[in-house]
């Protein structure tokens, strides 16, 4: 699994002129599902992103988590994360999970991260979304569940 993450002080995502998702002080999670993906990376995704500190501490540092600072995330489906750009000028998604597994997972993911006690919002899968945010930083990252290395 592939996330983009952007701390943000207020996101929100619209399918048909209809705001279908908001949040204020948080996350905004882009995330993408791999073909060969796992219950593993679902779980150790979700697992770095509730505890990642970068929110901001009394001192200016990078030093708090998401529940912290009572902050929500708002996760958004998307494939194109895993898109390879490797050959010509049209990128492939062969890499990307087929549309029933990628969905599984997203729906997935979302529940694991409300289990953890996150206010969680969502865009709607497949469908043709309008996304906006303020990022606060900016502080954006990008992780892959592959790399991880969880540290107990």
């Amino acid at each position: 699994m592939r996330a983009c993450i952007q701390r943000v002080t207020s996101a929100k995502v619209t399918v048909d002129q209809q705001v279908i998702g908001k949040i204020g002080l948080g996350m905004l999670v882009l995330l993408g599902v791999a073909d060969g993906d796992t219950e593993t990376d679902l779980q150790t995704l979700a697992e770095k992103l509730v505890g990642l500190r970068i929110f901001e501490d009394g001192e200016g540092h990078m030093n708090r988590a998401l529940e912290d600072v009572g902050g929500e995330m708002l996760v958004v489906s998307q494939f194109t994360l895993l898109a390879d750009c490797r050959k010509g000028r049209r990128p492939s998604f062969t890499n990307a999970a087929p549309p029933d597994m990628a969905n599984e997972f997203y729906l997935k993911f979302v529940e694991n991260i409300r289990q953890r006690g996150i206010h969680v919002e969502t865009g709607e899968f497949a469908a043709d979304m309008k996304v906006e945010l303020v990022n606060d930083g900016p502080v954006t990252i990008w992780l892959d569940s592959k790399e991880l290395c969880i540290r107990k």
